[in-house]
């Protein structure tokens, strides 16, 4: 893949989203975090760069910087929100901090025609875009002109055109800008001229010859949950390195109801690759006992999985590496993707969760890749959509659905209340239309009346949510006859819940899991 983009992380929560947009133009992207761009942008000489947002205030000292080669390569440039404020007081003009807040819906006079905006905005129409910033530009560097203004930016889009750098205020990522796909399309190949060469093909090929070089002659333990995730990675992973590769299917206590036999099955009947079924329910729920906190939670299961994997290791002869299917959202949540500036949101069992001490190497061919881009290098490699087709479910399991201490009781309630949810949704053909679903039993009692006496049981919550690749998310908006017909079969059926609610939060505030 000779055309690429080079993203600069400034530490945006959605930087990654740049990246899709990128991508779903069918150009390679790369993101990469300012304290090691310089060296990125040497070795992967893009034919273009884009700057990200971030929580900084350029008017700091110490502030992060683009590199001055990014500049002076005579490449394209784009900068978003802090990628436009670096940008403009790197190359000579001017940032005010802290009286020109802007968040949220806004609306972008064009002044000027620009390839930018080419073939969907043009001079004297007014366009939703998204802000999120408490700084602005007030004085342009030289050879930079305004194309578009907003009620708090006066220099909500600029241009050169000459050196064909933009930088715009708003942030074209996101689905709140509508038209900002266009945009960045519009930067990418009209005025980069890249072509659409990246594919999920090209990217299993160039996986294979990766997985190939890290891994050489050792051998390779990988982690398989059954997930959409872990199996895509086996795959690709067995079609670089073959009998190198063998899965662990780690049972660990917390899988939903039939879960572990279905996997197994699944698995074994489909692939001719090794499979190693560990039954370590005990050792994980004995681990758990008394454990409230969240953090602790997927840090104890962390180090559980990782002894139980370099115990299966030692059976087969030993093992060089440990392949799980890390996705790119996992990274971004749990540390800064490649050592960059963004929060830590949470850890995510095989992130932030992995122990120091660890005496396999990691091998991660989804690590930058999203969920949806996972399914379809899931179908390019051919597999059924049992695997390809299932929704989410997190390494940890249960243990997350379940806030507060972890019991054997509260665990069977849940699985079989999480059955009676998906077996109604599967009923009424909503499966496929929801990105996740499952239920949580909160810590919570309630006085309920059954059978003309006076219960004192479980709060059930349900949670559905819409999603393309799990980085945001909307509730699903059942029919609310579907709803009490849900809450009816649960607490007829299970024993030890009383009442039903339904979250109906969004992500952002919430995350989609609820730990």
């Amino acid at each position: 893949m000779t055309d690429s983009v080079l993203i600069i992380d400034f530490g945006s929560q959605v930087t990654q989203l740049i990246a899709r947009r990128v991508r779903e133009g069918g150009v390679y992207s790369e993101i990469h975090p300012f304290q090691n761009a310089a060296e990125a942008f040497a070795k992967l000489k893009p034919k273009a760069v884009i700057l990200s947002g971030g929580p900084a205030s350029v008017t700091e000292g110490g502030s992060p910087r683009a590199p001055e080669a990014v500049f002076a390569a005579g490449v394209p440039v784009l900068g978003i929100c802090y990628g436009q404020q670096t940008m403009a007081e790197q190359l000579g003009g001017k940032v005010e901090a802290g009286h020109h807040r802007e968040f949220g819906r806004a609306f972008l006079s064009i002044d000027t025609p620009s390839p930018l905006f080419d073939g969907f905005w043009s001079p004297g129409t007014k366009h939703q875009v998204w802000m999120s910033h408490g700084d602005r530009v007030t004085r342009l560097p030289d050879g930079f002109a305004v194309i578009a203004t907003s009620e708090n930016a006066p220099y909500a889009a600029v241009a050169d055109e000459a050196r064909h750098f933009y930088a715009v205020q708003f942030h074209p990522e996101v689905v709140h800008t509508p038209d900002g796909a266009k945009l960045i399309s519009n930067f990418v190949h009209k005025i980069a001229g890249l072509k659409s060469d990246w594919t999920m093909a090209a990217y299993r090929r160039s996986m294979i010859d990766k997985v190939r070089a890290q891994v050489g002659n050792g051998r390779v333990i990988c982690g398989l949950s059954g997930g959409v995730d872990s199996a895509v990675a086996a795959v690709l992973i067995h079609e670089a390195i073959g009998d190198q590769l063998t899965c662990v299917f780690v049972d660990h206590g917390l899988m939903r109801l039939g879960e572990a036999d279905e996997v197994v099955g699944l698995f074994r009947d489909h692939y001719n690759i090794p499979l190693v079924h560990v039954d370590a329910s005990e050792q994980f729920l004995t681990a758990l006992d008394g454990v409230s906190d969240p953090e602790t939670k997927r840090k104890t299961i962390g180090k559980h999985f990782i002894d139980v994997f370099e115990a299966e290791a030692k059976k087969i002869g030993g093992a060089d590496f440990l392949a799980q299917g890390t996705l790119y959202p996992d990274v971004i949540e749990s540390v800064s993707f490649t050592g960059g500036p963004s929060v830590t949101i949470k850890s995510h069992h095989n992130v932030g969760g992995l122990p120091e001490r660890m005496h396999m190497k990691l091998v991660e061919p989804l690590r930058e890749l999203f969920k949806d881009e996972v399914r379809a290098l899931g179908r390019e490699l051919g597999l059924p959509e049992a695997f390809v087709g299932r929704h989410p479910f997190p390494g940890p399991g249960l243990a997350i659905r379940i806030p507060g201490e972890i019991t054997r009781e509260k665990l069977d309630i849940l699985r079989q209340a999480d059955a009676v949810y998906l077996d109604e949704i599967r009923k009424a053909g909503l499966y496929d239309a929801i990105w996740q679903a499952f239920a949580v039993l909160l810590p919570v009692r309630t006085v309920g009346v059954m059978g003309d006496g006076r219960t004192y049981d479980h709060v059930l919550g349900l949670r559905a949510v819409t999603s393309v690749d799990g980085m945001t998310a909307d509730f699903f908006h059942f029919d609310m006859a579907f709803l009490g017909r849900v809450a009816t079969r649960i607490i007829n059926e299970v024993r030890g819940v009383n009442r039903v609610v339904y979250d109906v939060t969004s992500k952002p505030p919430g995350t989609i899991e609820w730990e």
